[in-house]
């Protein structure tokens, strides 16, 4: 399978899961969508640990005591440029009325629709670095790894776009235009992986960063966003429960996969 479609994948499974809004009803309960937070916060954990940052250190072992740096540096870095986008683009996260980022005249569904973009640019990043660490064919990463990650953040891209295109239909919406809104914000995704491919063209010997990079900003979506909004409700256990499910459903495609 080439590049482009292995990077289409994940933008497939936030089609998908916007799909929802045609046929559910306008909102889900608190313990479903705990559920599916959980669910894609465990992915998220998983494929920053199996397919982003044990390649990175390894990749590093030529460094000898300090091949744990690339891996730190990269974590860091990708966890600065989240935190740096959170507090810059304009957004307000589903079930809450709180907006964040810089003030701005955008009505509450284009902040929703920019909520769950933030979320997807990570897992974009973390595809196209995989991707291309591959292509390179000296790293020891395959194109089948890649493809398991992908496939796996499409897994956890189906319950992200249900929750982007649910609230926008209680918002008022035609189902037609909540799925619309929720599957374009999923378009990010393959964009910031061929930001990644052409990046890595350009300073190939930083690989380790750009995999850790990645890592550490799917690892700041999880803990600031993810997490926190599973332990909200009665139904927390849900949450952490789903958690563990999408953790092992991410390494067990990395394994048999990768």
């Amino acid at each position: 399978m080439n590049t482009l479609a292995i990077i289409a994948i994940p933008f497939l499974g936030t089609v998908v899961g916007a799909a929802t809004v045609l046929l559910a009803r306008k909102s889900v309960s608190s313990r479903i969508h705990n559920a599916l937070l959980g669910f894609a916060a465990g992915v998220m954990v998983a494929a920053s640990v199996w397919s982003l940052i044990i390649p990175a250190l390894e990749l590093s072992e030529g460094m000898g005591k300090l091949s744990w740096i690339p891996a730190a540096v990269g974590i860091f870095g990708g966890m600065l440029f989240l935190l740096m986008l959170d507090s810059l683009v304009p957004h307000i996260h589903p079930g809450t009325d709180t907006r964040e980022g810089v003030k701005s005249s955008l009505g509450k569904r284009q902040m929703l629709m920019l909520a769950v973009t933030l979320h997807n640019i990570p897992e974009g990043m973390a595809v196209g670095a995989v991707i291309a660490g591959a292509l390179t064919g000296n790293t020891g990463i395959t194109l089948a790894s890649a493809m398991a990650l992908a496939v796996g953040m499409a897994i956890q891209n189906i319950p992200e776009g249900a929750i982007i295109s649910l609230p926008l239909r209680a918002e008022g919406l035609s189902r037609k235009r909540a799925f619309g809104m929720g599957a374009i914000s999923g378009i990010v995704e393959p964009l910031s992986a061929a930001v990644m491919i052409l990046l890595f063209e350009y300073i190939a010997s930083a690989l380790p960063y750009l995999l850790a990079f990645s890592a550490g900003a799917m690892l700041y979506v999880v803990v600031e966003e993810l997490i926190p909004e599973t332990q909200q409700g009665k139904h927390s256990d849900i949450g952490t429960i789903a958690f563990a499910v999408g953790f092992v459903v991410m390494m067990i495609l990395d394994v048999a996969l990768g």
